[in-house]
């Protein structure tokens, strides 16, 4: 068995108006959240952010304006989840990035991946996120986000 990296990315997609994109988790039905992932052996986190928003979204990260926040939060990983990493690897580091989109686009979901998706304002998708880094970066969004 291939384990997961206890080092992921999280990506809050987002329009110039602030609305973020919240992807709903097949695996856990009413949890809501950014696109997310683990990197992979040999892979830099921005190769990880362009990755998983093509997997997850298939959208191309590398057409829009990605920008890597320099930001992470280090947390416990769900019990539920920890099969899926080595035995004793109970806590992982998420890097935040930010993904700005022209306007709110229509997405393509991995459907093994994610249920279902919606656009938010800022503080609505703050507020529907099941995790709290996911909650705190899309916080921070409103200090991040240059008008253009």
């Amino acid at each position: 068995m291939s384990y997961k990296m206890p080092v992921s990315v999280l990506v809050v997609i987002h329009a110039p108006d602030l609305q973020v994109l919240l992807l709903e988790r097949a695996d856990h039905p009413g949890y809501w959240q950014s696109v997310t992932g683990s990197c992979e052996p040999g892979e830099s986190l921005r190769q990880t952010a362009v990755r998983e928003v093509r997997e997850e979204t298939g959208l191309n990260a590398e057409e829009y304006k990605l920008t890597d926040w320099k930001q992470q939060y280090d947390f416990e990983i769900f019990e539920e989840w920890r099969h899926r990493y080595a035995p004793g690897v109970t806590r992982n580091t998420e890097h935040v990035f930010g993904l700005e989109l022209p306007r709110p686009l229509p997405i393509v979901l991995e459907p093994h991946e994610h249920l279902n998706w919606q656009w938010l304002p800022c503080g609505g998708a703050q507020e529907k996120v099941f995790s709290w880094t996911n909650a705190a970066a899309i916080e921070k969004l409103p200090n991040r986000h240059n008008p253009v």
